[in-house]
């Protein structure tokens, strides 16, 4: 399926990935309809888009309610007839220990990542359905695979949206509804105000951990699931290597996750009130697709990065020594 003319309805577009996603889309032509719950900033992507050449939906949602998502899906029909793609990339994050957390901003955060991509689904899979065609888009992480500390919410969360996706995906194959695909796609750490936003409980200013890509390769791989879709793909060199090591020595994962997020998520040197973020309150500004974690840092994105190929190196080579010493 051509993105040109193509109808897209993207949750979480006002800001980061959701955000960058749109302007993708409209890039190439497409009819994007635009969720979150900042109107306001939805207008501002919707003037951009039209801008590049899309037509643009700016609808307000809240994808913890169930009927505004069906709305959503309901005024995106109405206005252009049909849904070739849904894409559900709303998310919040919560840092901090996991006894010290509020309960009810853990509860939040499972509500937001969890329960808006089921209500998106839920939404979007009848107009896919009845088209006999179309690609419903969850947007996870690569936490899904590698588990963080001190964001057990987020790092549940993202494993819970990988198996929605792969349980969808079997339903539609019983079904035998085969042009109705169901696509994951795992980021690793992305440029976008996701870590600004975060609620956040540890005491330390929580920062992008290295190293950081831009929110444009998480759109580009999300536009080309319209045309080419497959069940999961990782966005980010370092993401491909941890779900390399996910697969091959998950010890030796957790022990380097837990160096890698205590010396390089969370600030050594600044330190941070406690705050809810934006969990259960949106952001009063227009929103943007970078955080601003693109810029310095190099020598620290190279060191994560030399890490990330080496552990994974070490993880190899240990299971062919596995693997040697079983054959003898």
């Amino acid at each position: 399926m051509r993105a040109k003319n193509a109808v897209v309805v993207i949750t979480g577009a006002s800001s980061g990935i959701g955000r960058a996603t749109a302007l993708a889309f409209a890039d190439k032509g497409a009819s994007v309809v635009l969720a979150a719950r900042r109107g306001h900033a939805l207008e501002e992507v919707a003037v951009e888009c039209r801008r590049r050449g899309g037509q643009a939906l700016a609808a307000p949602a809240d994808v913890t309610d169930h009927r505004s998502v069906e709305e959503l899906a309901r005024r995106a029909a109405g206005r252009f007839g049909r849904v070739d793609m849904w894409v559900n990339a709303a998310a919040v994050s919560l840092f901090g220990p996991f006894e010290d957390v509020p309960l009810e901003d853990f509860r939040r955060v499972l509500d937001v990542n969890v329960m808006g991509y089921v209500h998106g689904a839920r939404a979007a899979l009848p107009y896919l359905r009845r088209a006999r065609r179309g690609v419903l888009v969850n947007v996870s992480s690569v936490a899904a695979v590698a588990p963080q500390p001190y964001s057990t919410a987020y790092t549940m969360s993202k494993a819970a949206v990988s198996a929605l996706s792969a349980s969808i995906r079997q339903e539609l194959r019983v079904r035998g509804e085969h042009k109705v695909k169901v696509c994951t796609v795992l980021p690793a750490t992305i440029d976008t105000p996701l870590f600004q936003h975060a609620a956040n409980y540890t005491g330390r200013r929580v920062v992008a951990m290295p190293p950081v890509y831009a929110p444009e390769s998480v759109a580009r791989a999300i536009v080309g699931l319209l045309r080419s879709p497959v069940p999961e793909v990782v966005v980010g060199r370092a993401g491909r290597l941890v779900r390399l090591q996910a697969r091959l020595n998950r010890r030796m994962l957790e022990r380097g996750m837990a160096r890698q997020v205590d010396r390089h998520h969370l600030s050594r040197k600044d330190l941070a009130p406690a705050t809810s973020g934006i969990v259960h309150t949106p952001t009063v500004d227009t929103g943007s697709v970078h955080g601003g974690w693109d810029g310095g840092g190099h020598a620290l994105r190279r060191a994560a990065a030399v890490t990330a190929v080496g552990a994974a190196a070490v993880a190899v080579a240990g299971r062919l020594g596995q693997e040697r010493a079983g054959t003898r």
